[in-house]
């Protein structure tokens, strides 16, 4: 049986452009999809597949997402004053134990690849998980978890997949597939946006990964690819010379929150999965003269 994952990496040094002027002053992964931000999501899914050890790569301007994994005693003493037990209950729970978290800082915006790289004294030589916190899923058991279960059986990398419509193929990393390994696959290429005539699959890379901590031996070289940048890519590329990279399908929904339609999505999505809520959701929706999702 393969060594265990029990530590993933979060890159949460990027600058969100995308969300501006929403991220001037609060980093893209502290958005709120219905009441608990992205980061929160994705430390949740990597708790569930097993994950000990999380491993966050920050930036300028990202230490809001270190204070909300600490404690804060002003809250927590108007809470238990207040007799507000359930909601200390849920802090508890979402903030990992002393000692589970560390924080390292990408000090120049180099590149996701840069950023996994940055990760590296505090990984170890050991297997490891990435999670891209702007990528919200919505399954049960969680991706990570399903990825876990078949690198369990396999070993070797791991790449998780969505599948897009054909058409949209030239905005994702599309992969080609090779043998089947039980519930994965072998993948054989990566394309970055291409064109749907020649796309090798509608399979997209959809930021979720286990690696071999020789991926840290392809990304010191610091070899810069599209933009200029360390790229994580053509790191996986240059590992699958000597290690087997599997790709496994998703059983669930993926949002992009790094996009505008993403993220809204995701909220309606949520908040409609909520049994505490989604019936005033639908009303709400109703009143605003929105015909709700069906279900």
């Amino acid at each position: 049986m393969p060594d265990p994952i029990r530590t993933a990496v979060f890159p949460v040094a990027g600058l969100g452009t995308r969300f501006l002027p929403a991220t001037k002053a609060v980093p893209k992964e502290m958005l709120p999809v219905v009441d608990r931000p992205l980061i929160q999501y994705a430390v949740d899914e990597a708790r569930e597949a097993g994950i000990e050890h999380f491993v966050f790569v920050t930036g300028r301007n990202k230490q809001v997402i270190e204070d909300h994994f600490d404690r804060q005693f002003e809250l927590e003493t108007t809470l238990r004053e207040r007799g507000k037990d359930e909601e200390l209950r849920r802090l508890d729970l979402d903030r990992p134990a002393p000692g589970e978290a560390s924080f390292t800082r990408q000090q120049i915006p180099a590149g996701l690849g840069h950023a996994v790289w940055c990760a590296r004294e505090i990984v170890g030589r050991q297997p490891f998980a990435v999670i891209l916190p702007d990528m919200l899923m919505q399954s049960s058991p969680g991706c990570l978890s399903q990825m876990a279960a078949a690198y369990n059986e396999l070993g070797g990398n791991f790449i998780s997949l969505s599948e897009c419509e054909p058409d949209k193929t030239n905005q994702y990393g599309i992969v080609e597939l090779g043998a089947a390994k039980g519930a994965a696959f072998e993948i054989t290429g990566m394309v970055e946006k291409p064109t749907p005539a020649d796309a090798p699959s509608n399979l997209y890379i959809n930021g979720r990964y286990i690696f071999q901590p020789e991926l840290f031996d392809h990304l010191s070289t610091h070899e810069t690819g599209a933009g200029g940048e360390i790229q994580l890519t053509d790191a996986i590329r240059r590992l699958s010379e000597s290690q087997p990279v599997y790709g496994l399908r998703f059983g669930g929904h993926t949002f992009d929150c790094g996009s505008k339609a993403g993220f809204l999505a995701a909220n309606v999505a949520f908040a409609l999965d909520r049994p505490d809520i989604a019936a005033d959701f639908r009303e709400e929706l109703k009143k605003a003269g929105i015909q709700s999702p069906a279900g």
